[in-house]
């Protein structure tokens, strides 16, 4: 009897080749989770869960699903296990019944519904910060903000991306997630362009929209680099940001951020000391530019994302504490190279600074052609 009271509120049940005589607990608490598969509304599964049982009749489970409301149900497959992983695009009800000794089964657990309606909304924006041999992603909190008791997580995406296109490759990987609205992508190799995107997820699984695509481009830089003025000790008062010393047109570890003599003609640029006292930047090197980053100072290296693209000169800018600089060079490619640094501290005879240099040519990641 208590069989078909189950079959009565879970209409359309088939009762398939089982023997209702021994009476089984009906499971309970069945719950789903579903599996995000990097495509909003395309899961690549689902996972059902229900309570463990202390009836020693008890051998196993079978599940039940159906694809539209009303339709029959349908037999899924058993299991003696207390969960099912249903591969692929999941079905739109499921409810699980428990088997015993002579095929008998019990009345039908609680049906879970699986609904698209509990998909989050898409993180509305995403920002990037250029880091050495990394990014770091900032979105917009909203799709937590919206549902904070439906959300669970976020999904970070990552693909390349074709600079002259303007296009992100078809061939997208999962980066990590995070619960936070920010990540930090490590391990990347620097002046090859990326694109990333984010997703969240809700507590059933659902994946949202994605966000809007960023793209940026890893730089080598350093910190805490010591020059000191040509007045004082010239051995290091100049820079360079790099010398292709083994001329195969690649950025060389070994061949970034030399520091030499000040008055060396093929250095980007010298320290020096005026009479006054003022520390200055000079351009060196034939056709090495400098401009000052922005109206104000800056708070870390970072914040010089994309090189201006007026207001260099060739005359000497002075060296001011939290201040930014980009140099211009052009690198004999039809591309111009550049170079930021901002400056921490300037003493009598020595400044502080931080560096970063795009290797990548042509890149708007700290780099722009050269104009025709």
């Amino acid at each position: 009897m208590r069989y078909w009271l189950g079959c009565l509120l879970l209409a359309g049940c088939e009762t398939g080749p089982f023997d209702r005589s021994i009476d089984l607990d009906a499971p309970t608490h069945l719950t789903y989770t579903v599996e995000p598969s990097g495509t909003p509304g395309d899961p690549a599964g689902l996972v059902l869960r229900w309570d463990q049982t202390n009836d020693p009749d008890v051998e196993g489970w079978n599940v039940y699903a159906r694809s539209a409301t009303g339709s029959p149900w349908a037999f899924r497959a058993s299991t003696n296990s207390n969960s099912f992983h249903d591969n692929g695009r999941p079905e739109l009800e499921y409810y699980v019944t428990a088997y015993g000794p002579g095929n008998s089964e019990s009345p039908a657990s609680n049906a879970v519904l699986i609904d698209e309606r509990l998909t989050l909304v898409r993180p509305n924006t995403l920002t990037s910060i250029t880091l050495n041999s990394a990014v770091a992603l900032v979105w917009s909190d909203n799709s937590y903000q919206t549902s904070p008791q439906g959300f669970s997580y976020y999904r970070v995406y990552g693909a390349s991306y074709d600079l002259n296109a303007n296009r992100c490759a078809a061939a997208w990987q999962l980066e990590g997630t995070t619960v936070a609205p920010e990540f930090r992508v490590a391990a990347l190799p620097n002046g090859v362009p990326r694109c990333f995107a984010v997703s969240a997820i809700s507590i059933e699984g659902f994946e949202s929209l994605w966000s809007p695509t960023q793209a940026d481009t890893p730089r080598p830089d350093a910190r805490n680099l010591v020059l000191t003025t040509r007045q004082s000790t010239d051995a290091t008062a100049g820079f360079r940001f790099w010398r292709d010393a083994n001329n195969n047109g690649k950025a060389d570890p070994a061949e970034l951020g030399r520091v030499g003599t000040g008055g060396a003609a093929d250095l980007d640029f010298s320290v020096d000391r005026d009479g006054a006292g003022r520390i200055y930047l000079t351009p060196i090197r034939t056709g090495t530019t400098v401009a000052l980053y922005g109206n104000r100072p800056i708070g870390d290296l970072t914040e010089i994302d994309v090189a201006p693209t007026t207001g260099y000169a060739r005359a000497p800018i002075e060296a001011v504490p939290g201040w930014g600089y980009v140099f211009q060079m052009n690198g004999g490619d039809a591309f111009f190279r550049y170079g930021a640094l901002r400056v921490s501290h300037v003493g009598r005879d020595l400044i502080i600074l931080d560096w970063a240099f795009q290797i990548d040519p042509g890149n708007p990641e700290l780099g722009r052609e050269v104009a025709p």
